[in-house]
């Protein structure tokens, strides 16, 4: 006895799309066969799909829609199998394709179609499975009662932009991943410019670790680097200077404390000599400041090692003098070193709070509503120290201005300083963490980009509610996407190798649903500059001479000097 399964009938059934102009009719792939879950199963229609075979073609990533009586659901092709392969010569009898179904189009108050996440009429057996075409596409990835931006195109259809939801986008925090050529530093340019673009009064600080983002946004951008930038060293919290002042040995405990008692009291005396100044009025408001090891206010390096000098004179026992005369050692050496001028090199201390964050966050913008920080020539060994107080400044002044200081903090290379577990970078991990778990209500957003997400810290990568993944040919790293299981549309990540240069799969919330893409071309005033232009056109013509090698060796030798 065999079961058959009658087709609907061609007409139209009681859920009907209106369109402003006609259009050719809907292209009919299969019909469905089995419906568990979001995921369903459908038989191609062979005779139909060659007849049409000029127009469709079934591929992974392809949107489809079915037709209920209430709604269409949309879906997104994730596999296509022969279960009975026909031998060589013969026509294929049987393919299914295999769905992930993630909405529905439904007529809104206005009786408008509008795509909607979810779906709430499943398709059963029979139903047609139909190619979505152009309007279908347009609707569902371009709609037009959100704010968004386009980014690029969509890979089944060149005509429809690619579109990404600003405040889903910006208040769920964004991961974007790629193998190293993959495009990741195009994209992240071309998602800023465009949010540039269409916001001018936007806050965005990008952590550059190759110097290589101030070129791609013209006028618009604040240039911060060690030579035109000063961040004091008691704009450090407590956590900070110690990651950067004391040792990670034997003697770390007993360093820590003594700094702490050497700050405080460096503090207390700036305050003391600042109230002098003042007057009586503030010394009368001095009076009920209270300060502890983590008050915001400035204080005098010297005063710290004066401080050191003084326990030195009063101790007699070899044994208990080391750590103080450590950190000492440890301070001078940092003070003296011409790579933290930057940190140390002031000859005065003033309290320049206000002009820091005002440049650093861009308030006010004056025409140049992103900064870009050049990482690229911090010492390593402080990099993590630097990264930290540039990350808890953010979220504190978001914290403070309640919100009224939206911006978006941009990391590049997270994975080399909030990594998966390292001592060394506790303070980083520590302070981008707090910003992906509460910064979306205090209007901070966080920008993750990384080759190796793998590497990341798992708690700062599942606050991301959307990932635009690039090619990605890593096991390891394709698991922990797959993990995030954006929307269940996990068989989409093993198409990730195969995907080409600027293109891109983009999951999660920013997106009306999961989309393959091709980002704008930026053209080449447009993109992230590279330091190496190539093998092929270097090696063309000579490209150093004795006297440029001899002025490099000079610096190096300078360097070297700098740090012993």
């Amino acid at each position: 006895m065999t079961l058959h399964i009658e087709k609907p009938p061609a007409s139209a059934p009681p859920f009907r799309e209106r369109r402003g102009a006609p259009a050719a009719p809907p292209v009919r792939l299969a019909h469905i066969v089995s419906v568990s879950g979001s995921h369903a199963v459908a038989v191609l229609d062979r005779q139909d799909a060659i007849a049409n075979a000029n127009d469709a073609r079934v591929q992974i990533g392809a949107l489809i829609k079915v037709v209920t009586p209430t709604s269409a659901t949309m879906g997104v092709i994730t596999a296509v199998t022969a279960p009975m392969p026909a031998a060589e010569g013969e026509p294929q009898s049987t393919g299914l394709i295999e769905i992930n179904l993630a909405g529905e189009v439904v007529p809104d108050q206005n009786r408008r179609l509008t795509f909607r996440r979810g779906v709430s009429s499943l398709p059963t057996l029979g139903d047609a499975v139909l190619l979505a075409d152009r309007h279908d596409l347009t609707r569902v990835y371009a709609p037009p009662q959100a704010a968004s931006i386009k980014i690029g195109t969509l890979f089944q259809e060149p005509t429809v932009p690619a579109r990404l939801l600003v405040d889903d986008l910006l208040s769920k925090h964004f991961l974007i991943v790629g193998s190293t050529g993959s495009g990741k530093s195009s994209a992240v340019t071309c998602i800023l410019q465009r949010l540039l673009t269409d916001h001018a009064h936007a806050h965005v600080v990008i952590l550059d670790i190759h110097n290589e983002y101030s070129a791609a946004f013209g006028g618009l951008v604040e240039p911060i680097n060690l030579d035109n930038f000063s961040l004091p060293f008691w704009m450090l919290d407590f956590p900070e200077m110690i990651a950067a002042l004391v040792s990670r040995d034997a003697h770390h405990d007993a360093e820590t404390e003594i700094l702490s008692d050497a700050v405080v009291h460096a503090k207390r005396r700036y305050a003391e000599s600042a109230t002098a100044r003042a007057g009586a009025l503030a010394r009368k408001s001095s009076e009920q400041h209270v300060i502890t090891v983590d008050t915001p206010t400035p204080f005098r390096m010297s005063d710290v090692t004066a401080w050191l000098d003084e326990q030195l004179g009063k101790l007699e026992r070899t044994q208990f003098m080391l750590p103080y005369r450590r950190l000492k050692a440890r301070i001078e050496s940092l003070v003296t070193d011409q790579r933290y001028n930057f940190m140390f090199g002031s000859l005065s201390v003033q309290d320049t709070m206000g002009d820091v964050l005002a440049r650093l966050f861009r308030a006010p913008g004056e025409g140049r509503p992103i900064s870009v920080i050049d990482l690229s020539t911090v010492p390593p060994e402080i990099l993590d120290v630097v990264i930290s107080v540039i990350s808890r400044l953010a979220f504190d002044l978001a914290v403070w201005s309640k919100g009224g200081l939206p911006m978006l903090l941009v990391c590049e290379e997270a994975h080399r300083y909030a990594p998966v577990s390292d001592q060394k970078f506790v303070p980083t991990r520590q302070a981008l963490s707090r910003i992906a778990k509460e910064g979306r209500k205090y209007g901070l957003s966080l920008c993750l980009v990384t080759q190796r997400p793998s590497e990341l810290d798992s708690t700062i990568l599942s606050q991301c509610g959307t990932a635009v993944v690039l090619r990605l040919s890593s096991e390891r790293d394709q698991d922990v996407i797959r993990g995030s299981t954006y929307e269940g549309m996990i068989d989409l990540v093993d198409f990730l190798p195969l995907l080409g240069d600027r293109e891109a799969i983009v999951l999660g919330q920013g997106v009306s649903m999961p989309m393959r893409i091709r980002f704008d071309d930026l053209g080449k005033r447009g993109v992230p500059r590279s330091r190496h232009t190539g093998f092929s056109a270097s090696w063309k013509s000579p490209n150093m001479d004795r006297e440029g090698l001899d002025e490099i060796v000079s610096r190096w030798r300078r360097a070297g000097r700098e740090r012993s």
